[in-house]
């Protein structure tokens, strides 16, 4: 007999990325296009404030690269990631205001692109044998002494690392006046 309480730890890391996506999707509720590269702002005492924080489009953006990333190192095929993203959205990248729309991808594409590589993850992430998670990780550095194996490092990267950069977007739309999702 089997115990139903034993699960994969690939299962495991795939229900919180699936919670996620779930999340990601209702932040995206009401957000206009004209607005999702823009840097929030608000008028106090008849002066409009700047919020230096990350927009949508950055965030979505930049979560976008490390579906990829997991996929290829569980050995899982991936769709390539459009030109475009790598030199906004690296970690290296600064988060700027984009009023005229010509510095980030256009909101369909990210979010197109974010979507189904998340949804593709989550059935990799299933599929994929414990074996998998047991293998060092490759980074050096700082990354590899936190998250010594791909199951650490994926588990960061699928659940506390996208609920941390959710959590902007979430703080964005309350800022734009756009309330909970």
């Amino acid at each position: 007999m089997t115990d139903s309480r034993v699960r994969s730890l690939g299962n495991i890391i795939a229900d919180s990325l699936e919670l996620s996506n779930g999340y990601a999707d209702r932040l995206l509720k009401d957000v206009p296009a004209a607005t999702f590269a823009r840097l929030a702002r608000f008028v106090r005492q008849d002066s409009e404030v700047v919020i230096e924080s990350n927009h949508p489009a950055f965030i979505y953006g930049h979560l976008s690269l490390y579906a990829p990333r997991v996929l290829e190192q569980i050995g899982s095929s991936t769709q390539p990631i459009p030109a475009s993203f790598q030199a906004v959205f690296s970690k290296d990248a600064i988060c700027v205001d984009d009023p005229t729309a010509t510095i980030y991808p256009p909101m369909d594409l990210v979010t197109s692109y974010f979507k189904s590589q998340h949804q593709i993850l989550v059935t990799a992430l299933r599929q994929a044998p414990d074996a998998i998670f047991d293998q060092p990780n490759p980074a050096e550095g700082r990354m590899g002494e936190l998250f010594p194996t791909l199951g650490s490092l994926h588990t960061f990267y699928c659940c506390g690392h996208m609920m941390m950069h959710l959590g902007q977007v979430s703080a964005w739309r309350r800022m734009q006046g756009l309330g909970s999702a």
